[in-house]
């Protein structure tokens, strides 16, 4: 049967968690007009999915107390010669993720952090609170582009490529990045490493202590970087946005690393990851605030809390690789052992592509998309190979549950 998104035809269900063999990697997101991705179809014969595999060699193939040393070592590299001075950017929103890691890094290990903040589209009221109350401890460059160009990029993003959250998710990528370079900053630190939610290779994944550069530089040549699904050349000049608004979503290129090392590392690679113990660590440590209210597609209330489109990122997950939110949460939560399997099925049967209407019409509003155009888009998203319509409903041929 025809896929869309070079998702595998045959659908898989991990054994130990609720993820299937549909979540994808991007690869290449800024050189192809279309959804660019690889699928993740990485289960071993025993039927458990990359995630799960890395899990395994997490809890027991590495020694945490060398691979702290190795942090020691190198915060001592980079550890500034003035106590005035910044070694280290920690990008981040002020969430549970990026609170633990400027925190641990700065008291336990004394470095010197500044924090960068690539603002949401729309803040929620949590979500600027925890921002706020961040800055207590620590200090902070936010970055918020133009409402204007973020607003377009965003409509594109979603008419092209049903992906509302891609120009967010290129500014936090570069933006630190930028900041580091402009300070001369050499060392970035992220928190949780991407491998723990899986790709083609968790072995080799486990010993990855940072992104390869190839993943954040390019070679100069803005015809061939595309934002939205558009090339730069056309947003400049079909689109009208000024190319000097487009600074921060674009990466760092080849010719401005000749001097400049940058040298970006995941602090989950050095100390062992868990999302429970480090949200745990937040709210104790550094005064951190879950949402008064459970986060709609799913049960949690601690999790990407900052920005009112967060919820229609996760949605159109759901409607592009049938996988929600409530997928998400439950099969990390399973790897930490926090849930078993069955738990998290009920949770994904009851939670699982839940509707996020509370910031419905304002997002709409801020995407200059009217309802019509909007469910017209997400239809035409639908897979065949993994939804169908059964007297007039849309409904999901497979089901972990099932």
């Amino acid at each position: 049967m025809k896929t869309k998104y070079g998702l595998p035809p045959k659908v898989q269900f991990c054994t130990r968690c609720t993820m299937s063999n549909q979540r994808p990697v991007p690869v290449g997101e800024m050189k192809y007009k279309v959804n660019a991705y690889k699928p993740t179809d990485a289960f071993n014969k025993e039927g458990l999915c990359a995630a799960c595999q890395f899990s395994f060699v997490k809890d027991n193939k590495i020694d945490w107390d060398k691979r702290e040393k190795e942090l020691i070592e190198l915060c001592n590299k980079y550890r500034s010669k003035s106590s005035s001075e910044y070694d280290c950017i920690v990008p981040g929103s002020g969430g549970k993720d990026s609170r633990f890691t400027s925190h641990i890094l700065k008291e336990k290990y004394g470095m010197n952090p500044l924090t960068v903040t690539w603002a949401p589209h729309i803040y929620t009221d949590i979500g600027k609170k925890n921002h706020a109350s961040w800055l207590d401890n620590v200090d902070n460059i936010l970055i918020t582009p133009s409402i204007e160009t973020h607003r377009k990029l965003t409509n594109l993003a979603f008419k092209n490529l049903l992906h509302p959250f891609q120009p967010f998710v290129f500014g936090q990528r570069y933006a630190a990045l930028k900041v580091a370079k402009r300070f001369n900053i050499g060392l970035v630190f992220h928190g949780e490493s991407p491998f723990e939610y899986g790709s083609a290779d968790p072995i080799k994944d486990s010993k990855k202590s940072g992104f390869d550069k190839k993943y954040f530089v390019s070679k100069n040549n803005l015809n061939e970087i595309y934002l939205g699904g558009v090339s730069v050349k056309e947003l400049v000049k079909k689109h009208k946005i000024p190319l000097s608004d487009l600074f921060w979503y674009l990466p760092i290129f080849e010719s401005d690393l000749k001097k400049f090392k940058l040298n970006y590392k995941f602090l989950g690679y050095y100390l062992k990851w868990n999302p429970q113990e480090v949200f745990y660590y937040a709210v104790d440590k550094t005064g951190f605030i879950p949402n008064p209210e459970r986060t709609e597609g799913t049960y949690s209330k601690y999790a990407s809390l900052d920005d009112r489109i967060d919820g229609f990122h996760y949605y159109t997950s759901f409607i592009k690789f049938g996988l929600g939110r409530a997928t998400m949460d439950t099969a990390q939560e399973i790897r930490n052992g926090l849930l078993t399997r069955d738990e998290g099925i009920d949770l994904v049967k009851k939670y699982d592509g839940e509707f996020p209407n509370k910031y419905f019409q304002e997002i709409l509003e801020y995407m200059r998309i009217d309802e019509k155009l909007f469910w017209r888009l997400i239809n035409a998203a639908r897979s065949p190979h993994l939804w169908s319509k059964i007297k007039g409903k849309w409904t999901l041929k497979h089901k972990v549950w099932e």
